[in-house]
């Protein structure tokens, strides 16, 4: 399955910049806030990641309200957090021919 894909969130300025930055020719777009990320797509980023954690973003202001850092989760806690709350899937995830890019560190956003 080749594919390009951007998950991102229109409200989110690191998100709008890195996508300022790079050339999204050829991708697909899909703004997880009106666009909810489906099962299926959380499933094929698994897939590709082996990891809901990977995905999992601790920036949001839900993680610290919800007092989850004090949690031990699991992957199965992960997946149903970001199912339920578009601002756990870290941003933005972008899916390059089977790699997934998730989050904005400097390392992510080069490669």
């Amino acid at each position: 399955m080749k594919m390009k894909k951007i998950y991102y969130l229109k409200t989110c300025d690191t998100c709008r910049r890195i996508l300022k930055e790079m050339d999204t020719t050829g991708f697909v777009l899909q703004e997880i806030k009106t666009e909810p990320i489906t099962v299926k797509q959380l499933e094929e980023l698994f897939a590709l990641t082996k990891s809901y954690e990977a995905l999992f973003s601790k920036r949001a202001k839900k993680y610290k309200q919800m007092d989850l850092k004090n949690q031990s989760l699991t992957e199965k806690d992960y997946r149903q957090l970001i199912l339920d709350e578009y601002t756990f899937l870290k941003r933005p995830v972008i899916v390059v021919n089977n790699k997934v890019f998730a989050g904005n560190t400097k390392k992510d956003i080069t490669a």
